[in-house]
């Protein structure tokens, strides 16, 4: 990906359509494609390496990097400036988690506009009330009106930059208890207004939910889910549902949280890298992820026509 400035505007230009096309045909190709979640760049090209087509940049796995709270307590701008090295990072596009779209839908346009210039292939916004509060929070879960969200929607397909560029609209219906009805009646005012895809969530520990919705659901764009809560339904089900996208929304965060926990205790308590040091990667794979040899290759290139 190309990094903007005045000197690479065009190209930059040309990249975000790449990427928002590779994202587009994802998300309407035949069968299921899977997102994985990513972090950080590191994340995300260790995602693009194991062979993912797409990445999700999630408001709630960003946040808990920074330490903070999955409430918006980054601005939108601080949000941006983290993604951005992960879209760089990699050559598959990068689907933006815009939570609540951090405001109207003046500020909602203003920020599509702005994830485009840095790489973002597409955004998903949900439609909570501002601040959001994560789906999974036990808490009561607000949902924005319909005509303030499909304004939003809208203000976004007018902004977005290239034709490409994706609006995936997330009901959190069924996450508030509204019920299916509701979460019916949102979803297709919703792809009137022009999202591109539909994101319907459930916190349910069974997919019954998603099955009722996808039963009764008359809309001709692009389904997608997040099954975190629901993992163990077989993902054969979903693809028999005709489910375009499945996004494992928070995997990559909680087996690195896993992991460091575990190394750590295990070093406070012996008091040494001994026992673990053959089980985690070495210092020779972060500098193969990091790319270190072609920065070595460069250095003989440029010092090779110093005068």
């Amino acid at each position: 990906m190309q990094n903007s400035s005045p000197d690479n505007d065009a190209d930059t230009r040309d990249t975000a359509m790449t990427v928002s096309r590779q994202l587009r045909q994802i998300l309407n190709s035949d069968g299921t494609s899977f997102i994985m979640e990513a972090h950080n760049a590191l994340a995300a090209r260790l995602a693009e390496q194991a062979g993912f087509s797409a990445l999700w940049a999630s408001g709630l796995t960003i946040s808990a990097t920074m330490g903070l709270r999955d409430a918006n307590e980054l601005t939108w701008n601080e949000v941006l400036n983290l993604v951005e090295p992960a879209a760089d990072a990699v050559d598959i596009p990068v689907l933006m988690d815009a939570d609540s779209g951090y405001g109207d839908f003046n500020i909602f346009g203003r920020f599509v506009e702005k994830a485009a210039a840095r790489g973002v292939a597409g955004v998903c916004v949900e439609d909570k009330e501002f601040p959001k509060r994560n789906s999974f929070a036990d808490t009561q879960h607000t949902l924005a009106s319909i005509e303030d969200f499909t304004a939003k929607i809208r203000a976004a397909k007018d902004r977005q930059p290239n034709s490409d560029f994706c609006v995936i609209a997330r009901t959190e219906a069924l996450v508030a208890g509204a019920g299916l009805s509701e979460a019916l009646d949102r979803a297709a005012r919703y792809e009137e207004a022009g999202a591109d895809a539909l994101f319907v969530h459930s916190k349910q520990k069974t997919a019954f939910e998603i099955e009722a919705f996808v039963d009764q659901w008359q809309g001709s764009v692009p389904l997608v889910i997040a099954p975190t809560t629901y993992a163990s339904t077989p993902t054969e089900n979903f693809e028999r549902l005709g489910i375009s996208a499945i996004i494992w929304a928070n995997h990559g965060l909680r087996a690195a949280i896993t992991g460091m926990q575990s190394v750590y205790q295990n070093i406070y308590e012996q008091r040494s890298v001994a026992s673990v040091d053959s089980t985690i990667s070495s210092v020779d794979d972060i500098l193969s992820l990091t790319e270190t040899e072609k920065l070595l290759s460069s250095e003989k290139k440029y010092a090779s026509i110093k005068r």
